[in-house]
């Protein structure tokens, strides 16, 4: 087991100061999540955007996902374990190394059995993890599902997004090489298309908010009881809630009976960033 004095060292991307705070990529939340679901020690390396690919290079670990056109993706989440001495890089292969590794620690079982038949099968340009061979197939492809839904949507939060002064318009600068647009504010949304967008998100997750209303016992999918499925919606709101205008986020909160609102709040007793 990870001790207080030998944690589990995570590694997430460095936003703009304080980290503390305005930390909010998804994959890393989902794995931060996940830590603090289990109980288990463990401190955080901030990584800036731009040394990604070099911090994950040094650490001997591959890229999990490609671009479309081949070449790899670089990106965080990643654990160094120093009780077993293992290193996993990949927000859902890090859950099911930390539920096998750990099965009883914390609030227990990640994975317990559902259903969680969401599709969202929109082609996006963002990489997206794999769900081939996996042990829990249902939730990689839950997993799979709820990263393609939101990340069509993500450019709701290119305006406010918390990107470190430091190195905001090498990043920019990246995103733009990658898109293959003109520049960065080729991605704003404004006016009539981004009211368009935004209720293209809420319709989204009307889908998505069908699956949390077969149990009403509580704001989880099984009710009282969270599962890694919560925690990977959590993560995107997560995002949402930091990247958003203040003023969408509280109408995103109160869609659907306010039931996205609800699970945010409710995963909080997950939240803490060491």
């Amino acid at each position: 087991m990870p001790t207080p004095s030998r944690p589990i060292t995570f590694y997430d991307i460095a936003l703009r100061p304080p980290v503390k705070k305005n930390c909010c990529s998804p994959n890393p939340w989902k794995t931060r999540l996940a830590l603090n679901f289990k109980g288990l020690p463990y401190s955080t390396t901030w990584v800036g955007l731009p040394d990604v690919g070099k911090v994950r290079s040094g650490l001997k670990l591959p890229p999990c996902r490609k671009f479309a056109h081949g070449t790899d993706f670089y990106t965080l989440p990643i654990i160094e374990d120093p009780a077993t001495e293992s290193s996993v890089g990949d927000s859902f292969d890090i859950a099911v190394y930390l539920q096998k590794t750990y099965p009883n620690s914390g609030a227990g079982d990640l994975f317990p059995p559902q259903t969680l038949d969401y599709v969202f099968n929109d082609a996006v340009l963002i990489p997206l993890s794999k769900y081939s061979n996996s042990e829990f197939p249902e939730y990689a492809k839950f997993n799979r599902s709820v990263d393609a839904a939101f990340s069509t949507h993500v450019q709701l939060t290119v305006q406010c997004f918390p990107f470190d002064p430091a190195t905001a318009e090498i990043t920019k600068a990246e995103f733009v090489r990658r898109a293959g647009v003109t520049c960065w504010e080729d991605f704003a949304l404004v006016g009539e298309a981004r009211e368009v967008t935004m209720n293209s998100f809420r319709m989204m997750l009307g889908d998505l908010a069908k699956l949390f209303l077969r149990n009403t016992d509580g704001p989880f999918l099984l009710g009282t009881r969270a599962t890694y499925a919560d925690l990977i919606v959590g993560a995107w709101l997560r995002m949402m809630c930091t990247a958003l205008p203040e003023n969408e986020w509280e109408e995103v909160k109160s869609w659907h009976g306010g039931l996205f609102g609800r699970l945010h709040d409710a995963l909080e007793v997950y939240a803490e960033v060491k």
